[in-house]
């Protein structure tokens, strides 16, 4: 080949509409973009920002004011996914934070005497309580990702638990709904109950013993929480109550680096979470097995009905197949192939709802209604998704005393009696049962999507129904929506087991819910109680959403329009 030929053709590949594209795209965001349930923790990231950190610090300042700000959802006591992208090297990692079962917690501790299940056991107090992830997450992050001491990522963190934040509706609401189990422990009464009243909307709620906990993990890392004062109170108050944790499986908690999940969905690149997570393997079914239709030319009735089905059927292998991958030999690479997508697609009849108990199975597990979520990019394009939780409206409700650490009941997310439903009527079996040092089944799916146009971080919480929300949100991306619209999108869902579809108010109009139903589905919509079912609420979820788009070099923010203390916002943000 000669070099004029050579020439001739790097001239033709250059002015290509694709190479031209790829030219055009611009190397680092105008600026930084921040979506978090609570404005003071989007305030915090933005704080550590302009302090000199990457995304990976900003998001343990988003992380830990959240964890301050809202123990109705998350909090120290808890855990989390991190997926983070670094944009220097190209590498997407996911840091596993998720609580891990004490020794003492078998199944047969979670029997009454006669042999039932004992709910009260799962759900509430020292037993439902999984050893904590968060604060591991926290030193892991900053160590091995971020550019500032973790005592500057977490001041922000520590000084909103000092001086106090304004208590907001939904907390209020959350503590009357399960203030009879808060006011069994002393040590939560000492935080809760600390002006002698149970906390009122509009007042300010304070929180020294967290932030002094808070002092200790960033003055002494990992130790300064698994460790020394911290974890002796946290053994000792857990034990009190009648629990049996030792110091030692404290101490030994360790987070886990995973590889994500990766798979494409039309001119989509998804990276999402893996096991123990159920979410990533579940949306690569659903988006591959809907990729053999156009959703954009279908009706809302046909369209609804096609996803649907498709969710039905990733729910069903939720079910049999996934657990802790470092206990269970998950089959990931079968679940999340294109070839065993189209398998399912197969099954599926265009006109006709397919009952779930004619899919091969008996059996169904599941995550909390609570649960929260932020989604960071920095002016260099790191990213980071991060969803977090205590599990139920106030976790266990235990504080340990001297703490302020409320503690999860993730326990509870386990199949701790197989068959039997866990607190959201789904149920599970083996591959998801309670053993030392194993991480309960999760639905958090913090995910990223990027095409040659946009580069997008996003997640929710809300149960089994993260799983299901985040695919609206990719579907309403992928239709060509902006971040705010897809944060406010309609929801639906279904899981396989009750066979139900649940909706949020207004979700489906009448003409829609009609010709569902003439397709064979069973609705349950916010108010009907004809259907089965766990019950359809008026709202779900907090969608937390960035993005970044190519074409005109802007960021965006979506911030749920659901909970109105939520803040999106983008900042120009020094380099």
């Amino acid at each position: 080949m000669t070099r004029l030929f050579r020439t001739l053709l790097l001239v033709v590949f250059l002015a290509s509409p694709a190479a031209l594209a790829q030219q055009a795209r611009p190397a680092h965001p105008p600026g930084a973009a921040i979506a978090s349930a609570h404005e003071l923790a989007t305030d915090a990231g933005f704080e550590t920002l302009r302090a000199g950190g990457n995304a990976f610090d900003a998001a343990i300042s988003v992380s830990a004011v959240l964890s301050v700000v809202e123990p109705i959802s998350s909090g120290l006591g808890g855990g989390g996914f991190f997926l983070l992208h670094d944009a220097g090297s190209g590498r997407d990692v996911f840091v596993d934070a998720r609580e891990t079962a004490p020794a003492s917690a078998t199944q047969e501790r979670y029997l009454k005497p006669d042999g039932s299940f004992d709910r009260d056991r799962a759900m509430n107090g020292p037993w439902s309580v999984g050893i904590p992830g968060l604060p591991a997450a926290f030193v892991h992050v900053a160590e091995k990702y971020g550019r500032l001491p973790l005592a500057t990522s977490l001041a922000p963190a520590i000084r909103v638990a000092r001086e106090g934040f304004p208590v907001y509706a939904r907390f209020a609401r959350g503590y009357q709904q399960r203030r009879d189990v808060m006011e069994r422990y002393p040590g939560t009464r000492e935080v809760f109950l600390a002006s002698g009243e149970a906390p009122k909307e509009g007042e300010l709620f304070r929180q020294p013993d967290l932030a002094r906990t808070l002092e200790l993990l960033a003055e002494r890392g990992f130790d300064g929480f698994y460790r020394g004062e911290v974890g002796a109170k946290l053994v000792a108050g857990v034990n009190a109550e009648g629990g049996e944790w030792t110091a030692e499986e404290l101490a030994s908690y360790t987070v886990k680096e995973r590889e994500p999940i990766r798979f494409r969905y039309r001119d989509w690149e998804i990276t999402t979470a893996p096991p123990p997570s159920s979410g990533g393997i579940a949306l690569a079914q659903m988006l591959q097995i809907l990729e053999g239709w156009d959703l954009d030319e279908l009706d809302a009735a046909p369209r609804t009905h096609l996803v649907v089905e498709s969710m039905r059927r990733a729910f069903r292998d939720r079910t049999f197949y996934l657990g802790d991958p470092d206990f269970v030999q998950v089959p990931q690479r079968l679940l999340t192939s294109a070839d065993y997508a189209a398998g399912l697609r197969a099954t599926i009849n265009p006109a006709k709802a397919t009952p779930s108990d004619m899919l091969s199975g008996e059996r169904t597990p599941l995550e909390d209604e609570e649960t929260t979520h932020f989604s960071i990019i920095d002016t260099e394009g790191n990213r980071a998704a991060v969803t977090q939780t205590v599990n139920l409206l106030f976790g266990s409700g235990l504080v340990p005393p001297g703490t302020g650490v409320l503690l999860n009941n993730e326990m509870d997310d386990f199949a701790l009696k197989p068959g039997t439903p866990n607190a959201f009527g789904v149920m599970g079996y083996d591959a998801n049962a309670p053993e030392p040092g194993k991480r309960m089944l999760s639905s958090m799916t913090p995910t990223f999507m990027q095409s040659g146009e946009r580069v997008v971080a996003l997640g929710t919480p809300g149960g089994s129904r993260i799983i299901t929300m985040v695919l609206l949100g990719i579907l309403g991306y992928d239709a060509g929506l902006g971040a705010q619209a897809v944060a406010a999108l309609p929801r639906y869902h279904h899981q396989w087991m009750p066979d139900v579809v649940e909706a949020e108010s207004g979700a489906f109009p009448p003409e829609v819910a009609e010709a569902l139903r003439a397709l064979g589905h069973t609705l349950k919509l916010p108010g009907d109680e004809a259907a089965g079912g766990r019950g359809s609420s008026h709202v779900w979820g907090n969608l937390q959403t960035v993005e970044w788009n190519l074409r005109d070099d802007t960021l965006h923010g979506g911030s749920d329009p659901r909970n109105p203390v939520g803040k999106a916002a983008v900042e120009a943000v020094a380099r």
